[in-house]
């Protein structure tokens, strides 16, 4: 038999945690199990009509064809203007990247900076992907820890005592995904005053999340709380999220002009330009009506509210209020060292959604995946009667642990 050829690189990463989740989750609904899956961060409510109707629009019209590698001219005018009109920030046309979904712009990104042994400071708990997109580029994440206390945000402080002279990248998420927590402006500003002092670090600031946020946070930009640092920031955003629009695939960046050449040059070589008939839907998505926004946001609010509270009320877990996104990262630390009805030991928090899949069939993320123990993560981008029923059922589980 010949040794398969698969590269030291890709051996240092693992699966997306939350797209296991999500798989292991259809699989047993396949089988016939009743299994809530609160694993996946992807809203219930439908792509709006008047985006849909843009890519029909696009298809009748015969934009089906190749385009400029990262995004067509119109798409990029209409991110340069939402940049300007929800941001404050000024991007022209040549510095703005459109990419195939808001994972490859940061790929894209790592891979066109990234030289061996340049390093990422990466917050946690963080987004599953950052660190094994930093390794695929051939970087090595470095993870920061940070303090529940402080809603799981990073502090000046601790990036000071972070960053090394091979620092390439601070990535920062806000809101968070898992947590929910979300910067102010003025926390921004006391981690740029760090940053100031280290010219050789530059910011990646991951937005998907921005409009939904709750209780009136006022939502600031890395770039824009900090203008001193405009050169050195990338910007990413994208319609998956606040649009409905996880499965069209367009996530975008704003960022210093030769940085967008290079993952422009990076793309020519790897998947070329996103879907034309998605980056048309995306034009009318940014351009079009945001009336929407508001209520779905009200929804949210609401999931979020009644999750909190029915966690919360569950026996050994502890679960914060979010900021914004649409998930909770409830600490089970007070679990550990207990055991199920049939005797299983739950010694981490992949024990712990282990056995939870198994004896109460819901599905949820360990903490770990995240960089943070012992705990896990809840989306509530469902409905509100399967969170009932889903959060009723952690309850349970709970309650049974001896």
């Amino acid at each position: 038999m010949p040794v398969t050829p698969i590269s030291e690189v890709l051996k240092r990463v693992a699966p997306s945690a939350t797209l296991a989740v999500s798989q292991k989750a259809r699989e047993l609904k396949a089988s016939g199990v009743d299994v809530i899956g609160l694993g996946a961060g992807e809203p219930d409510m439908p792509t709006p009509d008047h985006i849909c109707q843009a890519a029909i629009n696009a298809i009748n019209e015969g934009k089906t064809r190749y385009t400029n590698v990262d995004g067509i001219p119109e798409l990029k005018a209409a991110i340069s203007a939402k940049f300007k009109r929800d941001n404050n920030l000024e991007y022209d046309a040549n510095q703005i990247n459109v990419s195939p979904g808001g994972k490859p712009v940061l790929f894209n990104a790592l891979l066109a900076s990234l030289n061996p042994g340049d390093e990422v400071l990466i917050p946690a708990p963080f987004w599953v992907s950052y660190p094994d997109i930093v390794k695929l580029c051939s970087g090595n994440p470095v993870i920061v820890a940070t303090e529940i206390n402080n809603n799981y945000k990073l502090t000046a402080e601790e990036l000071e005592a972070a960053i090394t002279s091979k620092t390439k990248w601070l990535i920062l998420n806000s809101p968070s995904n898992p947590t929910g927590s979300a910067y102010t402006a003025d926390e921004f500003r006391k981690l740029g005053e760090v940053l100031l002092r280290h010219p050789h670090v530059w910011v990646l600031t991951d937005d998907m999340y921005e409009h939904i946020l709750y209780d009136g946070f006022k939502f600031s930009s890395f770039a824009e709380a900090v203008p001193d640092m405009y050169e050195r920031t990338l910007t990413v955003n994208g319609v998956s999220k606040t649009y409905s629009m996880t499965g069209w695939r367009i996530g975008y960046a704003g960022g210093p002009q030769e940085l967008i050449g290079a993952m422009r040059k990076v793309m020519s070589q790897s998947t070329s330009n996103p879907t034309s008939i998605s980056q048309w839907a995306a034009v009318e998505a940014l351009n079009g009506s945001q009336d929407f926004i508001a209520g779905r946001v009200e929804i949210f609010k609401q999931r979020r509210d009644l999750v909190v509270e029915m966690l919360n009320k569950a026996d050994g877990l502890t679960c914060g209020t979010p900021d914004g996104a649409f998930y909770v990262f409830p600490d089970c630390s007070e679990i550990i060292g207990r055991k199920t009805s049939k005797g299983v030991a739950i010694n981490n928090d992949e024990d712990f959604v282990r056995e939870l899949l198994l004896d109460e069939a819901v599905a949820v993320v360990h903490g770990s995946a995240f960089g943070m123990s012992p705990a896990f993560r809840v989306s509530y981008a469902t409905s509100t009667d399967l969170l009932v029923d889903g959060c009723a059922r952690i309850q349970n589980f709970c309650q049974s642990l001896v």
